[in-house]
């Protein structure tokens, strides 16, 4: 099982930015999707942002062109770049791998990382 460990949260004022990392133990090439949730207190994991093996991006429709994910291949490691952050998107951010599913479904995703706090005020 891969582990995944995020980085790079932070407090900030509405309208910062924060970048997001995660770590994997395991090369990219073993899994054919990653992704960015969140989960803020009380409330269900949404799916933010994912990132298969063949670079198709997917975003949740309340990112609205302010969030990037990104990922290094070399360094095994995934990017999610916050710009113009909302006090709305204070929540828990983990990254997680599907092995299998091109189409990244949020069913597929087997493994996830602690997560990292991301908290916005206003």
């Amino acid at each position: 099982q891969v582990q995944l460990v995020e980085s790079g949260g932070g407090s900030v004022q509405a309208g910062g930015s924060l970048r997001l990392s995660c770590a994997a133990s395991e090369s990219f090439a073993d899994y054919d999707c990653m992704g960015w949730f969140r989960q803020a207190p009380g409330k269900e994991s949404d799916l933010v942002a994912t990132i298969n093996r063949i670079n198709t991006i997917t975003y949740a429709a309340f990112v609205k062109g302010r969030f990037t994910i990104s990922k290094d291949n070399a360094k095994n490691t995934l990017y999610l770049q916050l710009n113009n952050l909302k006090p709305e998107d204070t929540a828990l951010y983990y990254c997680a791998a599907a092995r299998r599913g091109l189409s990244c479904q949020p069913r597929a995703f087997s493994s996830r990382g602690l997560g990292t706090q991301v908290t916005v005020s206003s």
